[in-house]
């Protein structure tokens, strides 16, 4: 089954890859801007979880706040490490050195010789490996997509909640040229180190995913909706985003 978007038909399965084509379809039609509906949130019906996978430097963090304004609903990045931590009573940094890193072995020689913040729960002797930390992690995602609609960055969430009501799962991505530009832009790090950091990024991401899911990061069947960044830019990304979420009749 199939529906009509812009001229372009959009598979009701299966991932819609939106980049300059689907853009030059579109043009300057747009739907009613969010703010002007209900207070910019979204209004109550079906729950809506979206997750977001991101190359490095592709303005995941940027579009995932946004859409969460826009939408009225949370938006949880690495402010999930620390309910992460409340949960689980493992101290917050811990959760620093395993994010999206895939089974960091010098991070459990490290860890394991120091005692969790708030007290070791007895949960056996690799409470603090990664793996362990993953399983803390992935609880804590279920439970945020089970009680409220919410947008979520990385951290294999589009594995974690497979199945779950309301799932729309989103992967960003650009050309290497626009993703230096933006992380120049941003002064992270020096211009002669740019390239090597975002290659090594995604390859830490790349891993993390493979190591905790057994599936490609990038591959287009893991998702409902690719969007190239570097075509569509910021705007048209989450343009992107508004028009599949009225095709899947969410009230926006």
């Amino acid at each position: 089954m199939s529906r009509r978007i812009f001229g372009i038909t959009v598979k009701s399965q299966g991932a819609l890859c939106y980049n300059e084509t689907m853009k030059a379809n579109h043009g300057s039609r747009r739907g009613p801007a969010l703010s002007e509906q209900e207070d910019g949130r979204m209004k109550e019906g079906k729950k809506l979880i979206v997750t977001i996978g991101r190359q490095y430097g592709s303005g995941g963090s940027e579009i995932g706040a946004r859409l969460a304004k826009e939408l009225g609903i949370h938006f949880y990045d690495k402010n999930i490490l620390r309910m992460n931590s409340d949960q689980s009573g493992i101290k917050e940094s811990y959760y620093y050195l395993a994010d999206e890193k895939a089974g960091n072995k010098l991070l459990y020689k490290i860890i394991k010789s120091l005692t969790p913040e708030k007290g070791s729960p007895s949960f056996g002797s690799d409470l603090v490996s990664a793996d362990n930390l993953f399983r803390f992690q992935s609880e804590v995602i279920r439970k945020l997509a089970a009680e409220e609609s919410c947008v979520i960055m990385g951290r294999c969430a589009d594995y974690v909640l497979e199945g779950a009501e309301g799932l729309v799962r989103v992967f960003l991505y650009a050309d290497m040229e626009y993703r230096e530009k933006r992380i120049s832009d941003l002064g992270y790090y020096e211009p002669r180190d740019i390239r090597k950091n975002i290659k090594r990024i995604d390859r830490e991401r790349r891993d993390y995913h493979r190591y905790y899911t057994g599936r490609d990061w990038e591959n287009v069947e893991n998702y409902d909706l690719m969007l190239n960044t570097a075509s569509l830019g910021t705007e048209g990304a989450m343009e992107a985003i508004r028009a599949y979420l009225r095709i899947k009749e969410y009230e926006l």
